[in-house]
């Protein structure tokens, strides 16, 4: 999925010296401190610029920053609810 390989590149590149080995759609990110708190900030940023898409406050919350899937099955839903509003 590109969503995905996308996080995951840029993941590696701001917090693993561009190192993707054992990085998958299913790292548990905050759980192995990959991404702190301000980084999931620095996260939706990039996000919101790649994606162009509008991350609502409410939707910055830990467990949809959990592991790559679960950042992907965000963008998509914004994606799918910006679509819908059309």
């Amino acid at each position: 999925m590109i969503t995905e390989q996308s996080i995951i590149d840029y993941i590696a590149t701001a917090w693993l010296d561009g190192d993707t080995e054992g990085l998958d759609s299913e790292t548990p990110l905050t759980e192995l401190s990959i991404i702190d708190s301000a980084g999931i900030f620095d996260l939706v940023h990039f996000l919101q610029s790649e994606f162009r898409i509008t991350v609502p406050l409410h939707e910055v919350a830990p467990g949809n920053f959990q592991t790559v899937g679960a950042i992907a099955a965000l963008v998509d839903r914004i994606q799918n609810e910006k679509e819908g509003a059309r």
